[in-house]
């Protein structure tokens, strides 16, 4: 499939994969969802353009792995997952159910596709550095690690001493995405603890450091493609988002909606929004 078909087919699966969030999350009546549809656009471009995997073979040695740092943004990687082919779309709406293998934040031991359990915010990072070193080790070069990290999470210590290591051990097999929606559970990044500026100090770390718009399929695949040139060194990818993005009353409260779940009143306005900008009439994408 050529880059144009797999952007429209990326920019087709986006208006449903939203809808599934907040069903998802309205049924669970608990979660994420601002960070969940910030991320969505780049965890979607990961799985479907650059990911090699097999949803019926999930432990398969040779696959790429991805670690979703920021834990509780998993909703996104779930819709994806089910999609895909990992499990049955309709165990979606068992989010955060006790026994469900759909924890609130990803369980690789309960749920076979997740290669790492996250939710401890900050470790990601050092989980993807190990997964690569290990490739490595194994002399599997051809295995990528994806690494999605949140902004507020990047505040921790352990952040930036991955930051340091992963430069010296020149680990140029993993790739680290930023989900820069500049919100955290407290307010605005900026207001709790600053990060920026962001670009220069990956830099001066020693990584190679791209900046994009998260929420545009063509920056984001181009940026993909770039890091996988990229030898002797990590690449850090900034995207740029919007938290709570195709929502307007979420994108408009960062704080409110970081682990608010929806009403049913509430979702049925998220619904009817993402369904009327994607020009969908209000019956089309639903469970």
């Amino acid at each position: 499939m050529d880059r144009q078909a797999v952007i429209a087919e990326l920019e087709a699966k986006a208006p449903r994969y939203r809808v599934d969030i907040i069903e998802m999350l309205c049924e669970a009546g608990s979660g994420h969802p601002g960070g969940s549809l910030s991320a969505i656009d780049i965890v979607s471009a990961i799985y479907h353009a650059k990911l090699r995997h097999r949803p019926d073979e999930p432990h398969w040695p040779e696959r790429d792995r991805l670690v979703l740092s920021k834990g509780h943004g998993v909703p996104a990687q779930y819709v994806v997952m089910a999609d895909l082919g990992y499990f049955p779309r309709e165990r979606l709406w068992t989010l955060r159910k006790l026994g469900s293998p759909l924890q609130g934040h990803p369980c690789a031991h309960w749920l076979p596709g997740i290669d790492a359990s996250t939710g401890s915010l900050g470790q990601g990072l050092s989980i993807a550095q190990g997964m690569a070193l290990g490739l490595r080790l194994d002399d599997n070069r051809d295995a990528r690690i994806y690494c999605v990290m949140g902004d507020g999470e990047t505040q921790e210590g352990q952040v930036w001493e991955a930051a340091m290591s992963a430069v010296k051990y020149r680990i140029d097999n993993m790739t680290v995405i930023l989900d820069y929606n500049k919100g955290q559970i407290d307010g605005y990044t900026r207001d709790v603890m600053d990060i920026e500026p962001l670009a220069d100090k990956w830099r001066a770390f020693g990584w190679h450091v791209i900046s994009i718009d998260g929420h545009d399929y063509g920056q984001i695949l181009d940026a993909l493609d770039e890091a996988e040139k990229v030898r002797g060194q990590p690449t850090y990818i900034i995207a740029h988002t919007l938290k709570g993005k195709g929502v307007t009353f979420m994108e408009q409260n960062v704080k409110g909606w970081h682990g608010v779940s929806p009403g049913r009143e509430d979702a049925d306005r998220a619904i009817a929004e993402i369904r009327q900008r994607a020009g969908l009439s209000q019956t089309e994408a639903v469970r």
